[in-house]
């Protein structure tokens, strides 16, 4: 009996110090990833990438069945100012600029072969290859990208919400429930850097 009850004494001692290092574990880890997003805009890269795949996701749900009412050639702009450096870096380069010739080629000389669902995608090469280095290396990469990130999601979830009929029915309707999440997403990336910036 008392080696029965020296065991369990061990035992709790020995998990509440497993408990202790593994809340240790997950401070240091909280605070290396914190100190990581702020240093060099990793956390602003990462969450634009996530937006950006957020709004792709937003003009598909569009293209299909699960159509809405508002409007979606907003999310253009909002994947301009919010793709990550790298991605838009190979897009405004070569690469992007054989993708726009096709398209502009595909549309002014055979338009009956070049499909609508592929409108806003070429609108947005064609925004990212043309666009001023003014536009597209500092307001990009500033408060005045962030703020039109910003004002484009707050008036897509507001569009959103009177369309379904309330703020209820976004969330509870089978169609507006992936459009408030991929709407919500949207809403990451501004904030997000938004802090950042003014932090």
């Amino acid at each position: 009996m008392w080696n029965r009850m020296n065991f369990q004494e061990e035992a709790v001692q020995i998990m509440n110090s497993d408990f202790k290092d593994l809340s240790e574990a997950a401070s240091k880890l909280a605070n290396h990833a914190i100190k990581l997003a702020g240093v060099g805009g990793f956390g602003a890269s990462f969450f634009g990438f996530f937006a950006a795949v957020a709004a792709i996701y937003l003009l598909v749900l569009d293209r299909t069945n699960w159509k809405t009412n508002i409007l979606t050639s907003l999310l253009i702009p909002y994947i301009f100012f919010s793709l990550p450096s790298f991605v838009f870096a190979v897009f405004r380069g070569e690469i992007g600029k054989w993708i726009a010739l096709v398209a502009v080629v595909l549309r002014l000389f055979i338009p009956k072969h070049f499909p609508d669902w592929l409108e806003l995608p070429g609108a947005l090469i064609l925004l990212i290859v043309v666009s001023p280095d003014l536009v597209a290396s500092t307001f990009r990469n500033d408060l005045v990208g962030v703020i039109v990130c910003l004002v484009i999601a707050c008036y897509l979830l507001q569009e959103h919400i009177r369309a379904s009929g309330g703020f209820r029915n976004s969330f509870t309707r089978a169609n507006g429930v992936s459009n408030s999440i991929g709407i919500i997403l949207l809403l990451v990336y501004p904030i997000w850097a938004l802090l950042t910036i003014l932090f």
